[in-house]
């Protein structure tokens, strides 16, 4: 099975998820099963079948991060040494040549990502477009309104 990057707050954030389920939502489930099987018959019981519906999801998202974790590959960006390319963990900062605007994009896995906090995933159309470039590069990305260019201004492993 292939490796999962993540970086070392990443893995923190999916093993607090993890815990939360394990420790909280799944006793909670169980709890409601219980309460739900006591009003008798289950072939017309809405909440006995709302109950097994979210026990589905938490054993579901369980093993997905169980795996995730299991396959982990925790790369620390302060570590690495990348000849100021853009790889997995990298702080960019990018200016959209059409409008000047400046932003700042760490790039991080599917499961990290947070436009509002500034991370976007690897796999995104502008994470795959900034792999490999470095500071004075221009990214050509195909968003929905067409194609965008962003210049690379500087990139930091923090």
């Amino acid at each position: 099975m292939r490796k999962t990057p993540l970086t070392a707050i990443g893995a923190e954030m999916l093993r607090t998820e993890l815990h939360q389920l394990k420790t909280v939502e799944r006793p909670r489930v169980i709890l409601a099963l219980q309460e739900a099987r006591a009003h008798g018959d289950l072939s017309e019981n809405a909440e006995y079948d709302a109950a097994k519906e979210r026990q589905s999801f938490i054993e579901g998202r369980i093993l997905e991060l169980e795996s995730k974790l299991g396959n982990a590959q925790i790369i620390e960006p302060a570590h690495l040494d990348a000849d100021g390319r853009c790889v997995f963990g990298a702080t960019v900062d990018l200016e959209d040549m059409s409008s000047g605007e400046k932003v700042t994009y760490q790039l991080v896995g599917e499961d990290e990502a947070d436009i509002k906090r500034g991370k976007i995933s690897i796999t995104s159309p502008i994470g795959r477009a900034l792999i490999g470039k470095e500071s004075g590069d221009v990214a050509e990305v195909q968003a929905p309104g067409g194609v965008r260019s962003y210049e690379v201004l500087d990139v930091r492993y923090v």
